[in-house]
């Protein structure tokens, strides 16, 4: 069996197309500006923002309560998101030719948990592992041992997929690991390494793996 090691947010799951719909609900529930969409697209910076700055930036701006900024935080694209057909036939193609599929995400044990769930990915993949209850973040290589001890397989025979230069592609080369980087349609200009492969999304990554000699 082969690992495959696969990011959840903004590659498995838009994770930011789900939030931007709940940051457009929330400004809309509390008469806000619906012109500060972007701005708090830009503070949350996908995900990436620790969210006691982004609550806080939130708080400052708005005046409302915090309990409500963490209920958008807590739960807003956790509730939204969906997963891409494309992206759950690619994932039963590649398990049915013999693939162990881990998900390797940081963030929130709880929050990415419930992501998992909604979308059926619980269903869809071997296992997941989350940084909070790693207590490692990615890019650093212990949370893809940890991933890789989850599936019962070595790591020296894993790739990594992902949507992050930094988090998924950099890890992936501390671990001396191949790897696809998912696009979405941007160049590719981070320093110092490369991925092996590039897609434009999870299902073609997913498909190009499937499809190598």
């Amino acid at each position: 069996m082969t690992l495959l090691l696969v990011d959840l947010d903004n590659t498995l799951i838009d994770r930011d197309a789900a939030f931007r719909e709940a940051a457009a609900a929330f400004l809309a529930a509390h008469g806000l500006p619906a012109g500060d969409l972007s701005w708090l697209m830009g503070v949350d910076a996908g995900g990436y923002t620790p969210r006691d700055l982004v609550g806080t930036a939130m708080v400052n701006r708005y005046g409302v309560s915090g309990a409500t900024v963490r209920a958008l935080l807590d739960t807003g694209a956790a509730d939204r998101v969906t997963l891409a057909p494309a992206t759950a036939d690619a994932l039963a193609t590649v398990r049915a030719t013999g693939w162990t599929c881990v998900i390797v995400t940081n963030g929130r044990t709880a929050q990415q948990e419930t992501k998992i769930r909604n979308t059926g990915l619980d269903r869809l993949v071997d296992g997941w592992i989350v940084s909070e209850a790693a207590g490692h973040k990615k890019p650093a290589p212990e949370i893809f041992h940890a991933a890789a001890a989850v599936a019962g397989l070595p790591l020296r025979d894993a790739w990594v997929i992902g949507d992050s230069p930094h988090a998924d592609i950099a890890g992936a080369a501390a671990c001396g690991l191949p790897s696809v980087w998912i696009s979405a349609g941007r160049p590719w200009t981070a320093p110092g390494h490369r991925p092996t492969h590039i897609a434009h999304d999870a299902a073609g990554a997913l498909n190009r793996l499937t499809a190598r000699p």
